[in-house]
């Protein structure tokens, strides 16, 4: 078992190691060969002669967020539930696996009434 986790550790540094080396080199290459060249009318916002009339930053109401996070949240639900109805028709106790789905679904119910009740999901 403990060679098992050595190997599992071994092959998560590595893997990082490896990750970070190949983004570090990326980016060197980037500084010795690219082109940076910036001017005026690169650093503008729009670079298609539009000019700008106003602030271009637009503040969006944090409801729209909490509305996107709840829908993740639920999106991720379904993509733990499939697994769950795979090996439903080959598990042998079957009880378990009905009452492990209540509770998983109880709770996630239990997180939308909180929503609701605090007017997540209303818009004016």
């Amino acid at each position: 078992m403990s060679s098992q986790l050595l190997q599992i550790g071994i092959f998560t540094v590595v893997g990082f190691a490896l990750g970070l080396t190949l983004l570090l080199l990326s980016a060197t290459i980037q500084r010795i060969f690219g082109i940076y060249n910036p001017t005026k009318v690169k650093t503008e916002p729009y670079e298609c002669g539009m000019k700008v009339f106003h602030d271009t930053k637009i503040q969006y109401d944090i409801k729209y967020y909490l509305f996107a996070l709840i829908f993740i949240v639920f999106d991720v639900e379904f993509v733990f539930l499939v697994p769950w109805a795979v090996i439903f028709d080959i598990a042998t106790n079957k009880t378990f696996l009905i009452v492990e789905a209540f509770i998983f679904v109880f709770i996630l119910v239990l997180g939308l009434y909180y929503a609701w009740t605090k007017g997540v999901l209303e818009f004016d």
